[in-house]
C-alpha cells in the first residue's frame, strides 16, 4: 500500500494554570495546537521539538519527558497536501511536556501559524482546537473525561 509518513514532534507547556497554544492555519484549516511540527531528515525528534517550540512561540524550552506518542492516519480524500492527494498519511505524533525557560511570546511569521497565546486550562474547552490537545491534555491529566 502506497502511504506517506509524517513524523512531528510537540511540547506541552504550562505555566501558573495556562497552557500555550500556537493557532495553526493552513489550506483553509485551521485551529488552537500544540506548539510543534514536523522533524527535518536526520533530526532528533527533541530537537525538532525545541526547534519548532522556538519558531511558533518565541520561546526556549526544556523538555521534561515524553508524554506519549499517537498515530493518526489521514485518508488520501482528505489530504491537504494537493501533491500527493488521494496517497493516505500516517502522522506520528510525538508529544513532550516542557517548560520555559528564555525569550518572548512572538507570533511566528511565514509560517504554518498566526498567533499564539498562553490560555487558562479552564477555557481550553471552549476554544476551537485540533484533536490533539485534548489527546495530549489527557495524557498529562490536564483533562478529566466525565461520563
Amino acid at each position: 500500500m502506497d502511504m506517506d509518513i509524517r513524523i512531528a514532534a510537540y511540547a506541552v507547556i504550562v505555566d501558573e494554570g495556562r497552557i500555550l497554544l500556537p493557532h495553526w492555519s493552513e489550506n483553509g484549516r485551521s485551529g488552537w495546537t500544540l506548539p510543534g511540527g514536523g522533524i527535518d531528515p536526520g533530526e532528533h525528534p527533541e530537537d525538532a521539538a525545541v526547534r519548532e517550540v522556538r519558531e511558533e512561540t518565541g520561546y526556549d524550552v526544556a523538555l521534561d519527558g515524553i508524554i506519549g506518542v499517537d498515530s493518526l492516519v489521514v485518508p488520501g480524500g482528505r489530504r491537504m497536501t494537493a501533491g500527493r492527494a488521494g496517497v493516505p498519511l500516517q502522522a506520528l505524533r510525538i508529544v513532550y511536556r516542557a517548560h520555559v525557560v528564555a525569550g518572548q511570546l512572538a507570533v511566528e511569521v511565514n509560517g504554518s501559524t498566526d498567533d499564539v497565546a498562553w490560555f487558562p486550562l479552564t477555557e481550553v474547552d471552549g476554544l476551537d482546537r485540533v484533536e490533539l490537545v485534548d489527546i495530549a491534555r489527557r495524557w498529562s491529566g490536564l483533562l478529566v473525561e466525565t461520563g
